[in-house]
């Protein structure tokens, strides 16, 4: 087996502008992301091993909350897109990443729909 390390964050929610129906096109609407981020591991993780041995969780969570309030993002999957373009360009130890998002405004019975986007780097 190959070691691995994968950085979380689950269930964030936040506003973003998204959609294509005439309801969803002029205001924010919930979304909740999940990601989980696999990249370079060090060979050991002593008790005083610096952060820079790995990369700050607080990453992810910046990529979902710096999304541009003024952009309409017309897929989710373009959201998926951006979250992932900023967590690549800010860490090439960074190999793949998967997101999850569920848009929390159209389940019905708490039904969670939405997509799941794994892209490796290139």
């Amino acid at each position: 087996m190959t070691d691995s390390l994968t950085l979380e964050m689950h269930d964030l929610e936040v506003n973003v502008l998204t959609g294509i129906y005439s309801q969803e096109t002029h205001l924010p609407q919930p979304l909740r992301i999940s990601i989980s981020a696999d990249l370079e591991m060090a060979d050991h993780y002593a008790p005083t091993t610096p952060l820079d041995a790995s990369k700050n969780y607080m990453d992810l969570k910046d990529a979902v909350t710096g999304l541009p309030k003024d952009v309409h993002f017309t897929l989710i999957e373009a959201v998926a897109d951006h979250i992932i373009d900023e967590i690549f360009s800010g860490d090439t130890r960074v190999s793949k990443i998967t997101i999850k998002i569920v848009k929390l405004a159209i389940a019905e019975d708490g039904e969670a729909i939405g997509i799941t986007m794994t892209r490796a780097r290139k």
